[in-house]
């Protein structure tokens, strides 16, 4: 009975060891491919970086200029128009630090048209910002500001977006409708993923990872809270999250950082000559073995580098220092991360009538010109790569001293003061509401005092402005005219330097 027991059990034996084993690779393999049992670690260390973006865009007009009723003057038109409610147009969008030191990533057209930039942490501070360049629509959309906190900021780190793969697990991080402090998961679907606007030098991340109006500009992680892309796009048919968002991966994010902190905007190298790919049809016809290659179609300006390096229409270009060209995009890509005045070689294929000649070409790359975007606002401002600062008008105000011209003109005459030509909108004086709701200030009004002390020149009133520290009380005595009453009268703005 022992022996017949004991063979028993080296029976069994093998077969336990078989399931446990059996057991342990199921083990293995599930939690290889289970969705992690929590993203809260990665959103702690991810949050206290990102930001929110709330911008101002110019202010607009209250109304159209309208005729006088009979029996009323233009002035008193004048003065409705002032009384008038203006509606600035305010929008958020989503960034995040990238240096201690303040230096902010978001995308371009969510800091397009705007007057003033107001960053807020996840601390609760408040910072105007200022633009340090912009790489516009046209190319990646992005935008670096600067805020001054006093102290060290905590800051995201890039991680390689092109080890990147369809499957792994993103983290979408911003303030969608500026909902703060949003944190969204879901896989990469896609990379290199091209959108119908997308520009040369945008190939996105996609991702299922829910990204909405505001989160543009706010990062997209991996598991190890490293930024792989820059939320910027969304596929949608109703304006919202349909499941498809897109994210500029971090390798290009980090090339528009490192050009506009050196040059204060992108340098990219040029060829200057308008480019298709080689599809199959034309492999075909022409009897080429593959698609490589990228077509010259037109060379425009006949002093561009690809004119001087004598390329012409029909050339077809397959290497580009050496590496073999897939298509019109990727010698794009090439050509611009090169930079401007680099001397490279280029094998390119000329037709003969039956076939290609093999041609090698040395070119001089230019500089990629840069749009112009003679709409961007002028109150926008930027900062000097030197650390300087430009000189500000006080509290943003254009003012005039007044003349016995400009008193007459605004029906000022016997008064005092400086006169308020214009208001910056970028200042938050421009904000400060009287007890309507209307703008407390407006051009035209006269400053007479300002904390009890006489206004006399516009010089003296800038170094006494300059002397006041965010945080120090105002109160300015101003004298506008009211048509209606046909008279002067004060008003008191009460306000904080912020």
């Amino acid at each position: 009975m022992f022996m017949n027991r004991s063979r028993r059990n080296s029976d069994i034996l093998p077969f336990r060891l078989f399931v446990l084993l059996t057991v342990i690779a199921g083990i293995a393999c599930a939690s290889a491919f289970a969705q992690p049992r929590s993203f809260a670690a990665i959103a702690k260390k991810v949050e206290p970086a990102v930001v929110s973006i709330d911008t101002k865009s110019k202010v607009a007009q209250p109304a159209a200029r309208a005729t006088a009723a009979p029996g009323k003057s233009d002035d008193i038109m004048d003065f409705f128009r002032r009384q008038l409610p203006q509606q600035p147009v305010y929008a958020v969008g989503s960034g995040f630090i990238v240096d201690k030191a303040g230096y902010i990533i978001t995308n371009a057209h969510v800091i397009d048209d705007a007057a003033r930039i107001t960053v807020k942490l996840d601390s609760g501070e408040e910072f105007p910002a200022t633009v340090v360049g912009v790489d516009g629509n046209d190319a990646t959309d992005l935008a670096v500001l600067k805020i001054d906190a006093g102290h060290d900021l905590p800051f995201l780190k890039f991680g390689d977006s092109e080890t990147a793969e369809v499957g792994d697990w993103v983290l979408a991080v911003g303030s969608p409708f500026g909902l703060t402090k949003s944190v969204t998961a879901g896989i990469i679907s896609q990379t290199r993923r091209r959108t119908p606007y997308a520009s040369a030098f945008q190939r996105f991340i996609q991702t299922d990872a829910a990204i909405n109006r505001g989160n543009s500009g706010g990062p997209l992680v991996n598991l190890d809270g490293e930024v792989i892309g820059v939320n910027s796009q969304i596929a949608t048919t109703t304006g919202d999250y349909n499941g498809v968002g897109f994210a500029l991966p971090a390798h290009e994010a980090q090339f528009v950082l490192q050009q506009i902190l050196k040059y204060g905007k992108v340098r990219r190298g040029y060829l200057g000559a308008f480019l298709e790919p080689v599809k199959a049809e034309y492999a075909k016809v022409y009897g080429m073995s593959d698609t490589n290659g990228a077509i010259v179609t037109n060379i425009r300006d006949k002093q561009s580098p690809a004119a001087i390096a004598q390329l012409q229409t029909g050339d077809v270009i397959v290497e580009f220092n050496g590496q073999r060209v897939e298509n019109e995009q990727d010698l794009i890509a090439r050509v611009a991360a090169t930079g401007p005045d680099q001397t490279v070689a280029i094998v390119f294929l000329r037709e003969n009538g039956t076939g290609f000649d093999r041609k090698t070409a040395t070119v001089k790359l230019g500089e990629r010109p840069i749009p112009n975007r003679g709409d961007e606002p002028s109150e926008r401002r930027k900062l000097p790569l030197d650390g300087t600062v430009a000189e500000q008008k006080p509290f943003g105000l254009t003012l005039n001293e007044l003349t016995p011209q400009l008193a007459t003109a605004n029906k000022l005459e016997g008064q005092k003061g400086l006169l308020v030509k214009e208001i910056n909108p970028t200042s938050f004086i421009a904000d400060v509401k009287n007890s309507s709701g209307n703008d407390a200030l407006g051009a035209g009004d006269l400053i007479q005092r300002i904390n009890r002390v006489n206004v006399t020149d516009l010089k003296s009133f800038a170094q006494f402005v300059a002397k006041l520290k965010v945080g120090d009380p105002v109160v300015l005595t101003v004298v506008s005219y009211n048509p209606v009453a046909a008279t002067t009268e004060t008003k008191i703005l009460q306000f904080t330097v912020k």
